[in-house]
């Protein structure tokens, strides 16, 4: 297959040119700078942490709701995604786990692609718990993992997790030797307590900001060593979870390298507005917002597409966009076939219109969503 006349974003800047391909990319023929009124060739984006879409969660246990959210995700860019289970009891995560590991086995060519799983919980902190089911939030257990990432054909490749527990540093220190991303989540940490889980091995901030302490000017908290260390920080921009001068900070301070969007979107993106459900708790959708009934943000219904213009509405080129959406995600992740439009690479990316909506999502090479088909 080939596209013509079209801008690509490359690792270290966009072009005006031509590109070839099948399964992976075969030829890229530069005719000159970036022209505007021109589509544009992104890398898919790659989505580290989501519990749902399109009326399905992946705590819904079966094969059926993990394949029918991978079909919806096409629709947004999204190329790669780590279903994302949370706190709940171990019953149910474990059925989550299964049915995950499932669909993983025999999955749908025309649906974005599993790479692993992102456990969120239940290994947290109660007090900064957010919409996490307080009931069954408990410190790390090893042995329970270790049933957990059995159960699931040892697919679990990041867990986030509270450092300050009983057990958490002993915990980061076997999730790594096990190639497994520790990550700092749902947490009351001091900075000291944070550096901590850092220098044990946590190599990322789940949803930066949201759930962890702030910088204070006697204690910079989790946020702080987020600005401060060598860390990938995920990033909810969805302009509700962070703000847009927060958003700003980030990546000002932590740097283009080491910030990484993500969704954590729940069932209802994509859906009507009313009445929902996140681990077995209610939530109101209104005004684009997913909320407890106490008013917590549970999770978002943001889309990653949307996430990506409003990032490109702050400011940033479209090399710095694909590092946010995809690049730096396939390199956290050693994703070394994607994440980047490079000869030899798979043909995964989405092909969006002078006005940044997109017209093609391709994974694999082959068209999986196309706008109005």
């Amino acid at each position: 297959m080939k596209i013509t006349n079209i801008n690509i974003v490359l690792e270290k800047k966009t072009i005006f040119g031509d590109i070839e391909f099948n399964e992976t990319i075969t030829k890229i023929k530069e005719k000159g700078k970036f022209k505007k009124g021109y589509p544009i060739l992104t890398p898919g984006f790659i989505d580290t942490h989501i519990h749902g879409s399109a009326s399905y969660d992946v705590l819904d246990g079966t094969v059926d709701a993990v394949h029918k959210m991978a079909l919806s995700l096409v629709k947004e860019g999204t190329t790669t995604f780590y279903p994302t289970p949370m706190t709940q009891s171990k019953s149910v995560i474990k059925k989550s786990l299964e049915s995950i590991y499932e669909y993983y086995k025999n999955q749908d060519p025309n649906a974005a692609n599993i790479e692993g799983i992102h456990l969120e919980g239940p290994y947290f902190n109660v007090d900064a718990r957010g919409a996490q089911p307080k009931e069954y939030i408990k410190n790390p257990d090893i042995k329970e993992f270790e049933e957990y990432n059995n159960s699931c054909g040892y697919l679990i490749k990041k867990v986030s997790v509270a450092p300050e527990l009983p057990g958490s540093l002993e915990f980061i220190k076997y999730l790594v030797s096990n190639n497994i991303h520790p990550s700092i989540a749902h947490t009351r940490a001091t900075y000291k307590e944070a550096l901590e889980g850092y220098k044990a091995g946590a190599t990322s901030l789940t949803h930066t900001y949201n759930a962890m302490t702030p910088i204070h000017h006697r204690d910079i908290g989790v946020v702080g060593l987020g600005y401060l260390k060598d860390i990938m920080c995920e990033l909810i921009y969805d302009e509700i979870h962070v703000s847009p001068p927060a958003a700003r900070l980030l990546i000002r301070n932590a740097g283009v390298d080491r910030v990484m969007l993500i969704t954590d979107s729940m069932r209802n993106k994509g859906m009507p507005e009313g009445i929902s459900e996140l681990g077995g708790q209610k939530v109101i959708i209104k005004n684009g917002e997913a909320r407890l009934e106490n008013g917590a943000l549970a999770g978002s219904i943001l889309r990653m597409i949307d996430g990506y213009n409003n990032l490109r509405r702050l400011g940033y080129s479209y090399v710095s966009l694909a590092k946010l959406t995809a690049t730096n995600a396939s390199k956290h992740f050693n994703l070394s076939d994607r994440g980047m439009i490079n000869e030899g690479l798979r043909s995964d990316f989405v092909l969006l219109s002078p006005n940044h909506e997109i017209i093609k999502t391709f994974i694999n090479g082959k068209v999986v969503y196309e706008i109005n088909c």
